[in-house]
């Protein structure tokens, strides 16, 4: 991999990381997401406009339809993920949703489509199952009776992320849809969806934009800037070279976690999460 894409890629993880530390910091809630994605659509409009007037102008039924389904789907994955960061703590609820991610993706995969992942991949989702049950604590707080609403949250959020994994896949694939046209549009067609609980819950939003207007900025810019590094670093670098680097956010969210924000378990959650991420890399290259 070259110093360039390596670069990129580096970025891209820290990007995604910052955001959801963004997130949990910020205590999220309908207001916060909301602000969060009209910010984003109102950033990056240009860019997908232009986009859309100088390269593709085929917008039809089909391509428009994988748009909102992956609107709809990116809507439940980021009302999950607040859900589980107001339930639980970010280097738990990030690494878990983060890794079942693409474990799920393999299981949908592997029924759905009749894939056969290698020995690799295989090794790579059992790392990521021990993984997370090791950094979840997830026997000890069952034995405490302690609530497991983060880690469910976390794994639903996981389900969303190989739902719209699969649906963009197709979408950029089956459909055409250029990439950063796909993400603008999921942004703006959640911004709409989340609109009636945005004026239903017109005091949360105001409070959102008078105390954490500035955090919700930064999200609404490093949120599609993870995306779009990561897929300018596949214009020129192997895919199997970039999905497994990208990982490394795995491991910068835990460590926002555990030591900026304070979080316990610090050692034991930080193995966890890098035997989550190098179980993520044997997915991609496996």
């Amino acid at each position: 991999m070259s110093a360039t894409a390596l670069a990129l890629v580096l970025t891209a993880a820290f990007a995604h990381a910052l955001w959801n530390f963004i997130l949990k910091r910020s205590g999220g809630g309908i207001g916060f997401i909301w602000l969060f994605a009209l910010l984003a659509t109102l950033v990056y409009g240009p860019l997908a406009i232009g986009l859309v007037w100088h390269q593709w102008h085929d917008l039809g039924w089909l391509a428009l339809g994988f748009i909102a389904l992956s609107a709809l789907i990116h809507t439940g994955y980021f009302l999950l993920l607040d859900r589980g960061y107001r339930h639980g703590d970010l280097s738990v609820v990030y690494p878990v949703a983060r890794a079942s991610g693409p474990f799920l993706t393999v299981i949908f995969s592997i029924v759905l489509l009749g894939e056969r992942p290698g020995p690799l991949a295989l090794a790579g989702a059992a790392a990521i199952i021990i993984g997370a049950l090791y950094i979840s604590g997830l026997t000890s707080q069952v034995r405490r009776g302690l609530p497991l609403r983060g880690i469910v949250y976390a794994l639903l959020t996981g389900l969303m992320i190989a739902a719209y994994t699969i649906c963009d896949q197709r979408a950029v694939t089956y459909a055409a849809i250029p990439p950063v046209l796909l993400h603008w549009g999921e942004n703006f067609g959640r911004t709409l969806m989340l609109t009636p609980m945005a004026v239903k819950n017109r005091a949360a939003v105001v409070s959102a934009w008078q105390k954490h207007k500035k955090a919700a900025l930064a999200a609404a810019v490093l949120s599609p800037l993870a995306y779009i590094l990561a897929l300018t670093a596949m214009t020129f670098t192997p895919v199997s070279y970039i999905a497994p680097a990208r990982e490394i956010s795995i491991i910068i969210g835990a460590w926002l976690g555990t030591q900026v924000l304070g979080e316990a378990d610090a050692k034991r959650r930080m193995i966890a999460a890098t035997m989550m991420a190098a179980g993520m890399a044997g997915l991609a290259i496996g």
